[in-house]
């Protein structure tokens, strides 16, 4: 029988999903939710960016929609910061739905959200269904991934990750959150207010060290404008030289002063070069490269479709990366 999946926020990575989901093996449309006035009362198919309607009206009243269309699972795809998805978490966990989402915040809560974890935890405990928050990063390249790469090792020193993304083929909310277009002033202001930079690095951070048991120091985020030496553009901003084209930014665990967990990621219009890289200091070395890079956004898409499964068989709870059973491409059978 069919997964019936409905979705909960259409912006560019939930229409991603949406498209997946209406062409793979499976998998059916429950319905479609957002609050985006031009959106409302649209065919789902045509808000997706299908060349067919769907016959599915996309509505912003989420409790109803559920009531009415009783999904197997929802897709939320609404916003990175876990306190402005909770009262969306709250309404699907209400009418006992298991939910995937690409909110990062949630993918392994640190710090402040810890607290809002806890109480997603014991409400999908009651109702009896599990929520797992996922992506490509946060959720596969600089967690699960080299997670997984130390199941061989029989000692681990240190871990280092690197993105390095060319951001020009990105679309276009992620050039803006990483500051493309910029002057350096105006980079700081918006590093500051956290419009610009890249969530998840310090989810990550802690996935990894409790993942091998280490108890870290702190956690650092560092984050630095990339300036274009030489004109540069994409379809959708051009940068001249001395302005900012992308970001530079680390997410370091510590321990007694060295750094043992690194992640590094630079994005940026231009980039040479596109890859992803994992390299284990230990027993034995191992070292990763991804030549060309995991494509964020349909990386992202695909590793919440093919993680439905998993998660509609998983122990009722919030769960993350590091717990679940290891997504793989789902083939619908």
């Amino acid at each position: 029988m069919a997964i019936s999946v409905m979705f909960y926020g259409l912006g560019p990575i939930g229409a991603a999903v949406a498209r997946q989901i209406a062409t793979r093996k499976g998998f059916k449309i429950a319905g479609g939710i957002d609050i985006d006035p031009a959106k409302l009362g649209q065919d789902l198919g045509n808000v997706i960016g299908l060349d067919k309607p769907l016959k599915i009206r996309v509505t912003n009243d989420a409790a109803g929609a559920l009531k009415r269309n009783n999904p197997d699972v929802v897709v939320l795809c609404t916003s990175s910061a876990l306190k402005k998805v909770m009262p969306q978490v709250e309404t699907i966990l209400k009418a006992k739905i298991p939910i995937v989402s690409t909110t990062e915040e949630l993918s392994y809560p640190v710090g402040k959200n810890r607290s809002l974890a806890k109480k997603i935890d014991q409400l999908a405990r009651k109702a009896k269904v599990a929520v797992l928050a996922t992506g490509v990063n946060p959720g596969f390249v600089m967690d699960a991934l080299p997670i997984a790469l130390t199941g061989v090792c029989e000692r681990v020193d240190s871990v280092r990750i690197d993105r390095i993304q060319d951001a020009r083929v990105r679309r276009l909310p992620f050039q803006q959150k990483i500051g493309s277009g910029l002057t350096t002033d105006q980079f700081r202001k918006k590093v500051d207010d956290g419009s610009v930079r890249h969530v998840g690095l310090a989810e990550s951070v802690t996935m990894i060290a409790d993942a091998f048991g280490w108890k870290l120091d702190k956690i650092t985020d560092d984050i630095k404008p990339k300036i274009a030496t030489a004109p540069v553009e994409s379809e959708l901003i051009a940068v001249d030289p001395g302005y900012v084209c992308g970001l530079v930014q680390d997410g370091i665990g510590w321990k007694n002063g060295k750094p043992i967990i690194t992640l590094h990621m630079e994005a940026y219009l231009g980039a040479p070069e596109s890859y992803d890289s994992v390299v284990i200091e230990g027993v034995p070395r191992i070292e990763q490269k991804i030549a060309g890079g995991v494509h964020g956004d349909v990386a992202t898409a695909s590793i919440t479709v093919n993680s439905i499964p998993k998660v509609l068989a998983a122990t009722p709870g919030l769960r993350t990366m590091r717990d679940m059973a290891l997504p793989s491409w789902y083939s619908g059978r």
